[in-house]
């Protein structure tokens, strides 16, 4: 059985001060779901750690209009570092995270209205997609797309996680991961000069190449509904040497960690990476716990060492202490989860 990649399940995103910021993702994105909460030591991460465990905080964050979650992740053990440089567009790593709305007129009137800091106006990507740019307080780069299909309507004005922009030395060999693993098989736009849209992010005004890419197929397995579909962005400069995002730091700290994704087939996946040259790199070997959740997680890492993650999970807590749990391991990976089980995601709403 071939692995399956069910959708983008989160983001890592490194903070100083995990209850403050996950404060601001809900209010201004909606981010209410509290999938689980962990506060313990990272044992399995020391090739990113500088091979020292790390005491750590991590909360998943979701929202119910759909696309992936937040893994709000925050070093309890040392006080964790920005890089040292200004990060430009094209630096080597996750510099922007893609978020929906299916109202983006009314998302950009109103995050302009409370006064965020936006990076540009309404404007357009090379296929005509409609977007914005708006900075978090901590500096991270977020692009709200205008995505109709979302999984419930909510009173949020975005979705969750869809996709993220990534600078990449080389195109042709990051599709090794992006295209070939990944399963972003179909090509939006692949266009390269000078753009418009990102002439206020950092970095904007400078000759690249950039590559969208979608999935063909419709992803499945248990939460591929909420997932929904999502997006991977490439860029590529030329002009100047980019930089690591994570130059001289370690896993965890400030700012957008990894890509983590759902997948069903940790076995067949792992023969598959290695086969291809990107062998896992951390493995927790069958099941890990996290807080109240389980499942058994891994990573790879594309060409310029930017961190994807794979996690198939095997239980999921809805009300723990009634001991009532989703149980996924061994379900059939073309069906979904009823909507009913996935709709009890919301008795774990955090209500200001």
């Amino acid at each position: 059985m071939a692995k399956t990649i069910c959708g983008i399940q989160q983001c890592g995103v490194g903070v100083v001060n995990a209850e403050e910021a996950w404060k601001w993702y809900r209010m201004h994105f909606g981010m209410d779901i509290n999938v689980f909460e962990d506060t313990s030591v990272a044992k399995l991460m020391l090739p990113y750690t500088d091979g020292k465990p790390r005491e750590r905080y991590a909360a998943l964050a979701l929202n119910m209009e759909g696309g992936g979650g937040f893994e709000i992740w925050q070093h309890t053990g040392i006080v964790p570092k920005g890089p040292d440089f200004e990060v430009l567009l094209g630096d080597y790593g996750i510099f922007i995270a893609k978020i929906k709305s299916r109202d983006i007129q009314k998302a950009y009137n109103e995050h302009k209205k409370r006064g965020l800091n936006l990076l540009s106006e309404l404007c357009q990507d090379p296929s005509g997609n409609t977007h914005y740019f708006v900075s978090d307080p901590y500096g991270n780069i977020f692009q709200v797309v205008h995505e109709a299909i979302n999984y419930k309507d909510q009173k949020s004005l975005t979705g969750g996680i869809y996709g993220a922009t990534i600078g990449v030395s080389d195109i042709k060999k990051a599709l090794a991961v992006y295209s070939d693993i990944l399963e972003y098989d179909e090509v939006v736009y692949d266009k390269e000069g000078v753009f418009s849209d990102f002439s206020g992010l950092p970095g904007g005004e400078q000759k690249c190449r950039r590559v969208l890419l979608k999935h063909s197929k419709q992803r499945t397995g248990p939460f591929s509904k909420l997932f929904g579909p999502t997006q991977i962005e490439l860029v590529q400069v030329f002009d100047r040497q980019a930089t690591k995002i994570f130059k001289g730091r370690i896993w965890g700290e400030l700012g957008f960690i990894h890509l983590c994704f759902d997948i069903i087939g940790m076995d067949e996946l792992r023969k598959e990476c290695a086969e291809k040259g990107f062998a896992f790199t951390v493995d927790s070997a069958d099941s890990f716990e996290m807080g109240v959740a389980a499942g058994h997680f891994s990573y790879i890492q594309d060409p310029d060492g930017t961190l994807i993650e794979f996690v198939e999970t095997h239980k999921l807590p809805i009300l723990e202490k009634l001991g009532w749990y989703m149980n996924l391991k061994g379900r059939n990976p073309k069906k979904s989860l009823p909507n009913w089980m996935v709709n009890t995601m919301t008795f774990k709403r955090i209500k200001e």
